[in-house]
């Protein structure tokens, strides 16, 4: 899993350098025996690392000129994810990451297994048991061993992370809710060792069909909630109780 896994960490970090404004928009990446010097990495490590950021878009490959780091679109991308709900993003990674699993259950090796445990120990402790969750999800989409379905995957995660209104949301379900995200994740887990792929399937449609009923449970408190409080203020405005004390 680590070798699979380089590319990203590389990608990440050139990622980061563009960021930076090292490689501002329109300059060109150093080249491949260059980068693989820097990151004491092989080139086929650099190629995938490349491969990823163009998936990201953020730089544009030209065959005989080199790498170039492309201009950041001013796109609607930011505003649109704004809109995304809690409901939307769970339903969307329920649709991926059950085919994840079931796709898992047939490559994932021994040493992602054991990976997979190890955040399955970490949640039962509550030892960044958040952190762990994140983990046992990544490492499915990875054992995939398709780069578009852990790309998606991750993004769904930074979503999850950085719009606070589906932090919010996710925070107040799994507060309440430890035990049966373990007993899900153990269930997936169970499926992928048995290397049963419909069961892996279902297994990760339970855990977001539970998740998805929650958010539900809770916005129905919260609009039940800010129903008594108008209708406080209501009879508070209208009371008659000052005239016939």
């Amino acid at each position: 899993m680590k070798s699979r896994r380089m590319f990203w960490q590389i990608a990440e970090k050139i990622e980061a350098l563009i960021e930076s404004g090292l490689y501002p928009p329109g300059s060109r990446l150093p080249p491949e025996r260059e980068l693989a010097e820097t990151f004491d990495v092989s080139r086929p490590t650099i190629r995938e690392a490349i491969i990823a950021l163009e998936v990201m878009q953020l730089v544009e490959v030209k065959t005989s000129s080199g790498v170039y780091v492309l201009e950041k679109e001013k796109d609607n991308d930011e505003e649109n994810a704004e809109k995304i709900s809690a409901f939307e993003l769970t339903q969307a990674r329920a649709l991926v990451e059950g085919e994840a699993a079931a796709l898992a259950a047939m490559s994932i090796t021994q040493e992602e297994l054991a990976a997979l445990k190890k955040t399955l120990d970490a949640m039962e402790s509550g030892i960044e048991a958040e952190k762990a969750d994140r983990e046992f999800h990544l490492i499915i989409s990875n054992a995939t061993r398709n780069n578009a379905i852990l790309l998606a995957v991750r993004k769904f995660w930074a979503l999850r992370d950085s719009l606070p209104h589906i932090t919010a949301a996710y925070a107040g379900v799994c507060s309440q809710s430890d035990s049966d995200r373990l007993e899900e994740h153990k269930a997936i887990y169970q499926a992928l060792l048995d290397k049963n792929s419909q069961a892996a399937r279902s297994a990760m449609h339970e855990h977001f069909n539970r998740l998805i009923n929650a958010l539900f449970a809770i916005s129905e408190a919260e609009a039940l909630e800010e129903v008594r409080k108008k209708t406080s203020q209501t009879r508070d405005l209208y009371s008659l109780s000052h005239l016939v004390n």
